[in-house]
């Protein structure tokens, strides 16, 4: 499996995103991970993820922002899963281990987990989606988020997903909220959502969610990204509809 991170290594996350190379460190499978400089200078990699032989770096030639820059390290990934991944956020311990197990078990497209918030003085919140634990058919889960408005079904980086899904459904071209078009994928193909924590959604200050500005684009990109799954969503149980031995 390979995590995707795109950075732009500004100094209050440097910490941070050797934290999430740490966390993918004690993960007990084998993994890879694409880190896409976003514009910055390679040289202010960190150590451990600059001498990892895991970790593909590709330095973009200009700041791209972050959809952009997930697309194109996306194009980079050589695995059978790939995962999304933030670059101040990390994973718990076994993440990779319990969700690869259920693909290679059960055969589905996606799986998925429950996040925490992280606090700067450890603590954590668990946050259970509105989607319940257990097995969902494609388009399933577009079903518990009825209203652009509303909480999102499933944090989107705590799905591990077929690399073939994925680029189907990739970051939206957004300047943020991107990674909500990537819940679509969750439109191609069966899923499991499993009801433990697999992801820490790290809380600070310098994250994008906390700036004043963040809230004036927020529902012009919440109707796009609700719009963008539910039209997939439709498309891909009418081609399902038409193909079924009752069409016939």
């Amino acid at each position: 499996m390979t995590v995707v991170i795109a950075t732009r290594l500004q100094p209050d996350r440097l910490a941070y995103l050797t934290a999430m190379h740490a966390s993918l460190d004690r993960q007990t499978v084998p993994w890879k991970a694409v880190v896409a400089i976003d514009g910055a200078d390679p040289a202010r990699l960190p150590a451990a993820l600059a001498t990892d032989p895991r970790v593909h770096v590709l330095a973009l030639p200009r700041a791209v922002g972050a959809a952009c820059a997930r697309n194109l390290a996306l194009t980079e990934v050589r695995t059978q899963y790939v995962n999304w991944a933030d670059d101040d956020d990390e994973f718990t311990d076994g993440a990779m281990a319990l969700r690869l197990r259920t693909l290679e078990e059960t055969g589905v497209g996606w799986c998925a987990g429950w996040s925490e918030d992280l606090y700067a003085d450890g603590a954590r919140d668990l946050w259970r989606c509105p989607t319940p634990p257990g097995r969902h058919e494609a388009g399933d889960v577009w079903s518990y988020w009825k209203d652009p408005g509303d909480t999102i079904p499933l944090g989107p980086t705590t799905i591990l997903a077929r690399t073939d899904l994925v680029r189907a459904a990739p970051m939206g071209g957004l300047v943020q909220g991107e990674d909500y078009c990537t819940l679509a994928v969750t439109c191609l193909a069966p899923g499991i959502l499993l009801p433990v924590p697999v992801y820490r959604y790290r809380k600070h200050t310098g994250q994008m969610t906390a700036q004043d500005s963040y809230n004036a684009l927020e529902p012009q990109v919440r109707r796009f990204a609700h719009r963008f799954g539910s039209s997939l969503r439709s498309a891909s149980l009418a081609l399902r509809d038409a193909a079924s031995p009752a069409a016939a």
